[in-house]
């Protein structure tokens, strides 16, 4: 037996067939929504509902913990996005354009997969770095804050269950296609 057979046997390059893509799409975007500008959401929900039950020391030390989060990672994404940002963007419409190319013109099921898995990722990564420029620009805090969080995971949870569909869709036509094809 090649060594070739022996790695494509055991990796199982039809992915759409395999369960550990499916396990990588959930964890994926469940992360996806959990960190909204590196910031886990349930320190949001906690300055939310410590805020909206009155001023203490508490509710204050919740948002400014939520605060100093989002600052320090706006300050790292604006630094980023400043310093190679057109190069970080060529690179990804470069890796796009070459799945797309792989996967739906050569008809590779792993290029496709991973063009399912990072084209809908990356327009996330462009909404959250926007979000940072204006939240860097306009400098909210409290509530308008906690509000500009809440939109971007709602846009990103939005993203995230379109993504799943079109995957799954994709998915199951696929695995059609081969039962009935034989592969």
């Amino acid at each position: 037996m090649d060594i070739y057979d022996s790695v494509f046997e055991l990796i199982d390059m039809r992915s759409f067939s395999n369960l550990w893509y499916w396990i990588v799409l959930a964890v994926m975007w469940s992360s996806a929504s959990h960190w909204v500008l590196g910031v886990p959401y349930d320190v949001v929900q906690r300055a939310r509902n410590q805020l909206n039950n009155g001023p203490s020391d508490q509710s204050r030390d919740a948002l400014n913990d939520l605060e100093d989060l989002v600052r320090l990672n706006i300050n790292r994404m604006t630094y980023i996005s400043d310093l190679s940002g057109l190069w970080l963007m060529s690179f990804l419409f470069f890796l796009l354009s070459s799945l797309f190319m792989l996967g739906f013109v050569y008809r590779l099921e792993f290029s496709q997969a991973l063009f399912l898995l990072l084209c809908p990722l990356s327009v996330v990564i462009l909404l959250t770095v926007r979000k940072a420029l204006e939240i860097h620009q306009d400098s909210p805090d409290g509530a308008d804050l906690i509000n500009h969080l809440g939109r971007l995971r709602f846009q990103t949870q939005l993203i995230g269950m379109f993504s799943i569909l079109v995957t799954s869709m994709w998915g199951m036509y696929q695995n059609i296609s081969a039962m009935v094809l034989g592969l």
